[in-house]
């Protein structure tokens, strides 16, 4: 009989425990979202472009104009938001214009720019600035043809995105001086100032 009743009181004394930690708030769990890893810029990067070119020949009618395309690559030193770095590139184009009796085109030109700008993100806001280099061929009737390779210099803004680890495509906006020559077909000296939008990738290595 004892330990029956022994037994009812442990049931009752469990019992009652229960009851009371049933009342108790039940503990929150949070579990904290991961943070997303910021996008760096530091490193080198490869890449090619394709653009439009539109300018005008200094002391002649022409305006060449047409698509110019070509690679770059580069260097980025990124230290808090501030992006510093370097890049080339090398252009083909197909910018020219005939004015009776002379032609000129831009076969070809390159830059080599300081660039600086603001990270946001995987989002990169820049202006750049440097040397600009190229050809200005002149041609007039007979087939007559004269060319000459240029030093000028080049300014512009531009957009770069990351959409990937190693991979990002911008938007980007040129303008490129090359300083005039004396050319024998006109009896004058003549370069080309220019504008260039174009759109590229880059492998970030």
């Amino acid at each position: 009989m004892k330990r029956i009743a022994r037994a009812a009181a442990l049931l009752l004394t469990v019992t009652a425990g229960a009851a009371a930690a049933a009342d108790l708030p039940r503990p929150s769990y949070y579990t904290a979202t991961a943070p997303l890893s910021g996008y760096s810029w530091t490193g080198p990067y490869l890449g090619g472009n394709l653009g439009y070119e539109w300018g005008a020949t200094s002391n002649n009618p022409t305006r060449p104009r047409g698509f110019a395309g070509g690679v770059e690559a580069g260097y980025n030193w990124q230290t808090g938001q501030l992006v510093l770095g370097g890049e080339g590139d090398i252009q083909l184009s197909g910018a020219t214009d005939t004015f009776a009796p002379w032609k000129f085109s831009n076969p070809w030109f390159g830059t080599l720019r300081a660039r600086a700008g603001y990270a946001i993100s995987n989002f990169l806001i820049y202006g750049t600035g440097g040397v600009a280099f190229g050809e200005l061929q002149g041609q007039t009737i007979g087939l007559l043809s004269e060319n000459h390779t240029n030093v000028g210099w080049t300014a512009g803004v531009g957009l770069e995105a990351g959409f990937a680890a190693n991979w990002s495509a911008k938007v980007e906006y040129l303008f490129v001086d090359l300083a005039s020559s004396t050319f024998t077909l006109t009896g004058t000296s003549n370069g080309l100032s220019a504008s260039l939008f174009r759109m590229g990738v880059n492998y970030h290595f």
